[in-house]
């Protein structure tokens, strides 16, 4: 039985994951962190990724998670009202999307898997060695093993990428925003919606997926370099974020100051990876690791899902698999990423004109209606890999 070790459990290795065990691989999944990262916010499954969760039987769990958001309301710098939309106006959903908390994703697809594969958690690869038989590899905790295949699902900021491919910056296409997350009182009392604050080059968010005590904040802002010295720094994240909105109103101080309190501060930028290649040898790179959108396309977790299941089908079923998954699937990745540019955020405009012509926008989209599905979502038909355990499998 072929061995695969997956770095990372939360969207892409787990439905990775659930695919190679249906295939019949021996599965390990190894985590940094000590356990499943529950709440955080929002993320939207569309499109192809549809398919993938439905031929997965997680549609009905998916749907009963969906958080039904009623609006959206935008906010001029005073706090007065610009607009209040319905999101799939925004997104371009045709009704059909998902939108979930990104925690209660990763718990439904690590419950698919859990009772099958190894997970190690608060655990990190430190070292590979590829050689004919496999990949040796050395983790943090001092545990060696040795693996057909090592799969890199462990975000933008990837460490199996930095092992085998080089430095993060080469692949890092900045698109000129770094933004804050965070949990924190829900003092206004919002129900299933957001609200959106906005100064030139500043946004501040309330989103509430419920009625619950609590919302996550969200503030974001341009900046013309990428912070990377900050990105394993918590504190100068926070010193960044609160210099940027030091002298803003509304409700921004009370924002700042639960983010200078907050235990589950995520802090990075608007960023793509654009890779000439997402494999090397007997290792390969899977969702945010190797082609990662940016949120503001609002497909990083589509695109992780459609990608767990190529990969894992053309490892069952392919001659040269990482070569027939790349080939399946870079036109339908750089269609989604191509849906953004470097400061080419609506929701977030740089200069007074542009907000103003956004708010206009936002006005008239209230008497329109809602967009029809962007038509890079479904840009990929899903191939059909079969269910069946192959006697023999070829190597990538």
């Amino acid at each position: 039985m072929s061995t695969v070790l997956i770095s990372g459990a939360s969207i892409a290795g787990p439905a990775l994951a659930f695919w190679l065990r249906r295939h019949g691989f021996d599965v390990t999944v190894v985590e940094k962190s000590h356990t499943l990262r529950g709440g955080g916010y929002p993320v939207d499954i569309r499109g192809s990724a549809l398919g993938v969760v439905e031929r997965m039987g997680l549609l009905p769990r998916l749907r009963e998670a969906h958080v039904h958001t009623r609006q959206i309301t935008f906010l001029n710098a005073d706090g007065s009202l610009v607009a209040s939309i319905r999101p799939e106006t925004i997104s371009g959903g045709d009704g059909g999307d998902l939108e979930v908390r990104r925690g209660d994703l990763a718990e439904i697809l690590h419950d698919t898997v859990r009772d099958d594969v190894e997970f190690l958690f608060d655990n990190t690869i430190v070292a590979m060695s590829e050689h004919s038989g496999g990949v040796d590899v050395t983790f943090h905790s001092g545990l060696q093993r040795t693996y057909d295949h090592v799969i890199g699902a462990d975000g933008l900021h990837s460490a199996v990428r930095a092992l085998t491919f080089g430095p993060e910056e080469q692949f890092h296409h900045y698109l000129g925003y770094c933004f804050a997350g965070f949990t924190m009182p829900n003092h206004l009392g919002l129900t299933r919606e957001g609200l959106m604050w906005n100064e030139p080059g500043r946004a501040a968010a309330l989103y509430a997926v419920g009625s619950g005590e609590s919302v996550h904040g969200f503030l974001s802002f341009t900046r013309a370099e990428a912070p990377f010295d900050a990105f394993r720094d918590p504190e100068a994240q926070r010193e960044l974020v609160a210099s940027t909105f030091a002298e803003d109103g509304w409700e921004v101080p009370r924002l700042v100051a639960a983010m200078r309190e907050a235990d589950d501060l995520f802090f990075d930028t608007v960023s793509q990876i654009r890779m000439p290649r997402w494999s090397s040898g007997r290792v390969a790179l899977v969702g945010d690791a190797a082609y990662a959108p940016s949120f503001l396309t609002g497909q990083g977790s589509s695109l992780a899902l459609v990608g767990a299941y190529v990969l894992a089908g053309h490892l069952a079923t392919s001659e040269h698999a990482f070569e027939a998954y790349e080939q399946e699937i870079r036109p339908f990745v750089e269609a989604n990423q191509g849906l953004v540019e470097k400061g080419d955020a609506a929701l977030f405009p740089g200069t007074p004109e542009a907000l103003a012509q956004r708010n206009a926008a936002l006005r008239q989209l209230t008497t329109m209606p809602a967009d029809a599905a962007r038509p890079e979502h479904s840009a990929l038909t899903l191939p059909d890999f079969g269910s069946a355990l192959l006697a023999q499998r070829p190597t990538p």
